[in-house]
């Protein structure tokens, strides 16, 4: 669970044991309807650190040139989509 006093984000590896943890109990189908929901908005909370996570990591991305140079990576590259440079 996420400590609301410190109010600190887990790591993105923390937050997806938690949020698979999470999947887990919800597709094993056997808690109480009130435990149910207040599992999947955890969840949801999870998901969410998750997602910001691999946001920030999206922006970051660069690739290392044969020359040993860093440059960013393109958008189109970031959406999966192979761009030629030859």
């Amino acid at each position: 669970m996420i400590d609301k006093k410190s109010k600190k984000t887990p790591p993105f590896e923390v937050a997806m044991q938690r949020l698979e943890a999470i999947v887990h109990t919800l597709e094993a189908g056997d808690i109480p309807l009130e435990r149910l929901v207040k599992t999947y908005e955890e969840g949801l909370v999870y998901q969410k650190i998750c997602q910001a996570h691999l946001e920030r990591a999206d922006f970051s991305l660069k690739r290392l040139n044969d020359d040993g140079t860093m440059t960013e990576v393109s958008e189109q590259e970031k959406n999966g989509k192979q761009c030629d440079t030859d």
